[in-house]
């Protein structure tokens, strides 16, 4: 269940500036890193060798920074549901950055934040900020405005 639900159009473009709260916690795990890497081929050491990591800048893997930004597309559902479309389309993103890297075995959650909402394109656009936090660290893994569109 999400933390905010926006029933109609009226309800969603009146959300700018509504915080969206934080989602469950989840965790990076190497198998996690792993499938990523194979799945884009992207297999740099500091990410799939334990051994080599160990002794890295690092102390351990770390996840691939644009894992970390994908898991905005599993945070976003538990932070916010609209209800009463038709249709949500992923539009991209204004702004990625990484402050922090992603530890090996930490925990994740998502924050979000509604920054602004208007009406475009026969739909309604929202630009989300998702803060990837991990846990015990003061720097998030990502920090994403996320653009999605949603015809009512």
């Amino acid at each position: 269940m999400a933390n905010t639900v926006f029933d109609t159009k009226e309800a969603l473009l009146a959300a700018s500036g509504t915080d969206l709260g934080v989602s469950a916690w989840t965790e990076m795990t190497q198998a996690r890193i792993d499938l990523f890497a194979e799945a884009t081929g992207d297999h740099q050491w500091i990410h799939v060798d334990p051994a080599r990591a160990k002794d890295g800048p690092f102390g351990c893997t770390i996840a691939h920074g644009y894992l970390t930004l994908s898991l905005a597309s599993w945070f976003l559902p538990q932070l916010v549901e609209i209800r009463n479309m038709k249709l949500g389309v992923n539009v991209g993103c204004d702004r990625v950055r990484f402050p922090a890297p992603v530890p090996v075995n930490s925990r994740l959650r998502g924050r979000g934040e509604v920054l602004k909402v208007e009406e475009t394109g026969g739909g309604v656009q929202a630009t989300i900020r998702v803060t990837i936090e991990i846990d015990g660290q003061d720097k998030p893994g990502c920090v994403v405005d996320k653009i999605s569109r949603y015809y009512f």
